[in-house]
């Protein structure tokens, strides 16, 4: 009986995660189409795997980034300049191509009862404002509530100063980090049991009726993303590669898409963009700092979902609006966002900030909100697939377009 334990266990370890999660999925998709009332017992594994992610994903990025600083070599070149340009240029895409469709499928809402349980920033400088203090947030605060801004700030404080530490101090930092990176791995190796819980209890709990009413909103929506997925990001990644875009693109999509569309939250999903990076053989001094800074500011799933939604409230106003005037707010209210990545609600909560430059009140923009929250099983999933597998696809093209690689990028 041991041996055919141990056989199977070898059998399933040789089977590639991609495709455990893979048949999770479908497992989870069935449960919940025929035992309902079983597939809402087992969305518990979905929440254990999501609550692990998020506890272990502070605690690899403060001890990543301070390592990698603490032990950087003079000479090797880190290259997150340019991916910051990529996640600029991504985010205004984003907000271009969102503009593009609302105004070619223009969209109108039955407008719902006001979100009363939501508290949207007063304006930018409230924003800006929470941006700063979020900087200088107290560690162990910043650690517990999950407040990369203020996990980076110190981790790169901390891994400059410790340049100038003992040998024995850096190799000691380095060990914690090899060993936060183990654990990472085996919470990531719960994934197909995570999906699986969280498909299943998804789809049992709020199923996609509730949706129909809104199903030309969830298409504008959801065709812009996947057309920033499929057509702009790749003309991206080919201006940086110089080559195919579509297998790194694909790899992307298929190995941290997937798992952000379900766990709906890109610091849960920063530990799987992490180790995509190191299984494609980027250098960590480079995916150590940028994966974590674009989990907080690479916003085109924001862009589009504020853009979105707050054209379709125009429309519904029948408020004249021109397309550059539309595409401008829509980039202020998503670089905002950056900011207010960390409030609940994400990105839906900066609508009333972007409807208030169109001139609309606080309470219609509130129910705008509302309407985000009813299509929130798809377009939070969405977003947060689009945008964090976006972090990955745009270190792995920069790094690449620039040599920075430590290995041989495998993307088959």
């Amino acid at each position: 009986m041991s041996s055919l334990s141990t056989q199977l266990f070898r059998a399933y370890n040789r089977v590639s995660l991609v495709t455990q999660i893979v048949v999770g999925l479908v497992a989870g998709c069935l449960l919940a189409w025929l035992w309902p009332e079983t597939a809402a017992s087992v969305s518990l594994l979905g929440d254990l795997f999501v609550a692990g992610l998020k506890a272990v994903a502070p605690v690899l990025v403060f001890v990543l980034v301070t390592a990698s600083l603490a032990n950087h070599k003079r000479g090797q070149p880190t290259h997150i300049r340019p991916i910051l340009v990529l996640y600029a240029l991504g985010t205004v895409s984003a907000a271009i191509v969102a503009v593009i469709a609302s105004f070619v499928f223009p969209t109108s809402l039955t407008l719902v009862s006001q979100a009363n349980d939501v508290i949207p920033p007063a304006g930018v400088g409230a924003v800006l404002k929470t941006l700063l203090f979020n900087v200088v947030d107290n560690p162990v605060h910043a650690l517990i509530d999950g407040n990369f801004i203020g996990i980076l700030a110190w981790a790169i404080g901390l891994g400059f100063a410790f340049r100038h530490a003992r040998q024995s101090t850096r190799d000691l930092i380095s060990d914690m980090s090899e060993g936060v990176t183990l654990i990472v791995k085996v919470v990531i190796g719960f994934a197909p049991l995570g999906i699986f819980g969280l498909v299943a209890g998804t789809l049992a709990e709020s199923g996609f009726a509730a949706l129909a009413g809104y199903l030309q909103l969830l298409m504008v929506l959801v065709g812009s993303m996947l057309f920033m997925a499929l057509v702009v990001n790749p003309l991206i990644v080919f201006w940086q590669i110089r080559g195919n875009p579509y297998p790194l693109v694909l790899t992307c999509l298929r190995e941290s898409g997937i798992t952000a569309f379900f766990t709906r939250s890109s610091a849960a999903n920063i530990p799987v963009n992490m180790q995509l990076c190191e299984r494609l053989g980027l250098h960590k001094d480079t995916y150590s700092v940028s994966i974590p800074l674009g989990a907080t500011i690479n916003m085109g799933g924001a862009a589009i979902t504020i853009t979105v939604l707050t054209l379709a409230a125009v429309n519904t106003l029948g408020i004249a609006v021109d397309i550059p005037t539309a595409i401008l707010l829509s980039l202020l209210a998503a670089i905002c966002a950056c900011g207010a990545s960390g409030v609940a609600g994400g990105s839906l909560l900066l609508i009333p900030l972007a409807c208030s430059l169109f001139g609309i009140s606080n309470d219609l923009a509130m129910q705008v909100v509302a309407v985000g929250f009813i299509i929130g099983v798809i377009q939070d999933s969405a977003e947060t697939a689009l945008n964090s597998s976006t972090d990955a696809l745009f270190t792995a093209a920069s790094c690449m377009a620039h040599g920075d690689v430590e290995g041989a990028v495998q993307t088959s």
